[in-house]
């Protein structure tokens, strides 16, 4: 028994290993996304840091993940300029509130809005660990935008 958890422990971890390692050379290798720059430069000069290297960051990993092996219309550089983040503070529908992303694509030179949002339902103890509730919100805020980025660039 003590045999079979093991080699169960080893496949396991041996499993997780080579997931990490294949979301990465993904993301590496996709030599499509070499077009794709995200510009947060108009969101740091707004909302400041951490929320613009948050968004810098989690944009770039998930737009990996969802445009691998993809490429823009021609194969256009695409640019996507974050102009605007809002966490919302207040309780507006419902017990839960809306958070905000917007900026523009820009493909081959042409610009189109981009806009997201999501819905955030504070709880008691978000106080608690602030950085980390806002940075997951922003998670949340990239993650919807890249849906709609992902779904328009094919």
């Amino acid at each position: 028994m003590r045999n079979t958890t093991f080699t169960a422990i080893v496949a396991g971890a041996f499993g997780v290993v080579t997931a990490i390692a294949a979301q990465c050379a993904l993301a590496q290798s996709g030599a499509p996304l070499r077009n794709i720059r995200v510009d947060v430069s108009p969101l740091r000069a707004s909302a400041g840091e951490p929320t613009a290297s948050w968004v810098q960051h989690d944009l770039s990993v998930q737009l990996a993940q969802a445009l691998a092996g993809r490429i823009a219309p021609n194969g256009a550089p695409v640019t996507l300029r974050i102009d605007y983040l809002t966490l919302s503070s207040g309780v507006v529908d419902c017990g839960s509130s809306r958070d905000k992303i917007g900026g523009v694509a820009i493909i081959g030179g042409v610009q189109t809005p981009l806009r997201a949002s999501t819905s955030y339902q504070p709880a008691p103890v978000d106080h608690v660990a602030a950085g980390q509730i806002n940075h997951d919100r922003v998670s949340q805020l990239v993650q919807a935008l890249v849906f709609w980025v992902a779904r328009d660039l094919t």
